[in-house]
């Protein structure tokens, strides 16, 4: 299964993140099937490859709960074919 997760870059005590499509069993910093954005927490600031995002999203990836926020915020599930709504968001 393909999840949709955050995976750490930076120095200490400034992270910033690489949002990467992953199998489930790699490890946090493990190789990544791709590379699909990029988030900054300290300066608020979020680069998202939406074409590539709705393909793993319409493929079935489940993005994690961060993620999902971050997503949500940037209204890529708007963006979904309508038959591709059913997928399983959590609350």
């Amino acid at each position: 299964m393909v999840k949709l997760r955050l995976k750490r870059c930076g120095r200490k005590q400034r992270a910033v993140y690489r949002i990467v499509a992953i199998d489930v069993r790699s490890r946090r910093e493990g190789k990544d099937l791709q590379k699909v954005g990029f988030y900054d927490p300290i300066r608020n600031q979020t680069y998202l490859n939406v074409p590539a995002i709705l393909y793993f999203l319409e493929k079935g990836a489940q993005p994690t709960e961060t993620v999902q926020d971050i997503l949500k915020k940037a209204e890529v599930f708007k963006e979904l074919r309508p038959n591709h709504t059913e997928i399983q968001l959590r609350k």
